[in-house]
């Protein structure tokens, strides 16, 4: 009966690391949005585990009237679809802050907090590139002077060097 079970919990670690991928420890690249993200952000991944990582993304946006930065941190689990295919998913949030000046002398500033959730899909090629589309969605919670109490939807292509 030991024996059994031993051979029954072998198979089963073995069925779980069979479907593990390798992720890449480091990566760092750019994540194309739209203006909920502030457009282009600077993206960096650091991998924490086999299928899990940690996504930090900074993006900022600078004007003859406008000014604004935007910081998001996402822990994101990571799966094998298909070879080189592989889909995540993350929870996470962050913080901004921007200046908008309308050109009556008026100036409002607003910063604000949220809380994110994320989910794509990527593929790693041969060479230490990864591209990826993702969709995350945000609730944001502000000081109410330029409407951030609401849920936003951010779709972006990510283009990251892996090292």
């Amino acid at each position: 009966m030991k024996k059994l079970i031993l051979v029954a919990i072998a198979f089963i670690g073995f069925t779980a690391f069979m479907n593990a991928q390798e992720i890449s420890d480091n990566a760092i690249g750019l994540r194309l949005g739209d203006s909920d993200g502030f457009g282009a952000e600077v993206s960096y991944q650091r991998a924490l585990g086999s299928n899990n990582r940690l996504e930090v993304d900074l993006g900022w946006r600078d004007g003859k009237n406008y000014d604004g930065f935007k910081l998001t941190g996402l822990y994101q689990w990571v799966w094998q679809l298909d070879g080189d295919f592989n889909w995540y998913a993350g929870v996470g949030g962050g913080l901004g802050s921007f200046s908008f000046n309308n050109n009556n002398g008026n100036d409002f500033t607003d910063t604000f907090v949220f809380a994110a959730g994320d989910i794509g899909i990527e593929y790693n090629f041969n060479i230490p590139l990864l591209i990826s589309l993702d969709f995350r969605p945000e609730i944001g919670f502000g000081d109410e002077v330029y409407d951030n109490n609401d849920l936003d939807f951010d779709i972006a292509l990510g283009i990251r060097y892996q090292f």
